[in-house]
């Protein structure tokens, strides 16, 4: 941690410890989705999105029905789509 007592270190780079490292670069969408209702659902979602290429990580949450994407580049909507249908899900769009 830096010794100001903040998170991010003096070249601006933030840490939490133990979470995600931030890329560089990096392009972060947050996706609405309908039907999920438990961590099971939540891990379907995320398991599909996540073999999509570029994708580094997701994150869902059921409780909201938000997934966070976080990828290389822009997603095609439409390989999301197919991706939250494949795990049982409907995509309603960008949240």
């Amino acid at each position: 941690m830096a010794e100001n007592g903040s998170c991010c270190t003096p070249e601006g780079s933030c840490h939490t410890g133990g979470g995600t490292a931030v890329e560089v670069g990096a392009v972060t969408t947050t996706y609405k989705v309908t039907g999920m209702t438990c961590g099971h659902c939540e891990g379907a979602v995320a398991s599909e999105i996540g073999e999509l290429a570029g994708v580094s990580a997701v994150q869902a949450v059921a409780a909201t029905g938000l997934v966070t994407v976080t990828s290389k580049a822009p997603l095609d909507e439409a390989a999301v789509r197919e991706a939250v249908d494949e795990a049982g899900y409907e995509l309603v769009g960008l949240a």
